[in-house]
């Protein structure tokens, strides 16, 4: 597997984003920030409060707000995407997962409704076991569940006598 943090990987623009992305959010950048609005804030006497002094400061709010919305989003679709990849391997290595749902985020919006209600249908199903260490898939569970009631019955049947059903 390739090394992430070679430099050759991937476009310049990448780089330069995850480089902003990681020194916008240190503690330097708040600290920066901060003694820049206390700098302009005791240049307020000196320039008498006027209109001009006022919008320095925001005019530079406004375009660093501009540009960090695009950087946030750029690095939230990044990292959403690592997390999907992250859980598709979790889910397509796990032997008794559906591997129907590896690429869900991809689905309509309907159909996603669909697989909660199986899912909720799971709940219920499973909320009636003896213990929480159990797991089943959407397609295991209804029939362990009648495969249980099944078992339980022969067993009633085998306890209780022939003639109870």
């Amino acid at each position: 597997m390739k090394n992430n943090t070679k430099k050759s990987n991937g476009h310049w623009s990448e780089h330069m984003a995850s480089r902003v992305t990681q020194a916008t959010g240190s503690t330097a950048a708040i600290v920066i920030a901060f003694l820049i609005v206390i700098v302009w804030g005791l240049c307020g006497p000196i320039f008498h409060y006027s209109e001009n002094w006022q919008l320095v400061i925001n005019t530079g709010t406004t375009i660093i707000t501009f540009l960090m919305v695009f950087l946030i989003q750029k690095s939230q679709n990044k990292e959403s995407l690592a997390i999907q990849i992250k859980l598709n391997e979790l889910v397509a290595a796990h032997e008794f997962a559906s591997n129907r749902i590896v690429n869900v985020e991809n689905i309509p919006e309907e159909d996603l409704k669909v697989i909660q209600k199986y899912y909720k249908n799971l709940s219920l199903i499973t909320e009636k076991e003896e213990t929480l260490q159990q797991s089943h898939s959407i397609e295991e569970a209804k029939d362990l569940s009648e495969l249980k009631k099944e078992r339980e019955r022969k067993i009633e049947l085998g306890l209780g006598g022939k003639n109870s059903e």
